[in-house]
């Protein structure tokens, strides 16, 4: 195996771990998009509601009253931490991004190198 194909593989190796950890900060990228949306339903519920009204919350399989304003503060503390994390995985996914594209060019390189080689070989012959 020459050099060329020895850092060919591993060019292509890394490209791939690169392409799955950018497939998995998708994947929790979109699964905090929905639970962003769900918060967001909630608070807009709990906007509805009168300051008299009753508010439960669900703890294992007993509901416990909740004051309406800690019930509205509790989504917003959620919606607050959701929304950093999203802002997080984008900046994971630009960085991947970044690093997929570094490991195209390097790759689109070495397989230029490679045929050259490839071609050189077969004048020999």
């Amino acid at each position: 195996m020459t050099e060329i194909q020895k850092r060919l593989q591993t060019e292509v190796e890394k490209f791939q771990t690169v392409q799955k950890e950018y497939q998995k900060c998708v994947s929790v990228r979109q699964q905090l998009d929905a639970q962003l949306n769900e918060n967001s339903l909630v608070k807009e519920e709990l906007d509805r509601l009168a300051d008299g009204d009753n508010v439960y919350k669900m703890i294992g399989p007993a509901l416990v009253k909740q004051d309406l304003p800690e019930a509205k503060q509790n989504v917003q503390k959620r919606i607050d931490y959701i929304s950093g994390e999203i802002k997080r995985q984008e900046g994971l996914i630009k960085d991947l991004d970044k690093k997929q594209d570094s490991h195209r060019e390097t790759l689109s390189k070495l397989q230029q190198q490679f045929q050259q080689q490839q071609v050189k070989a077969a004048a020999r012959s």
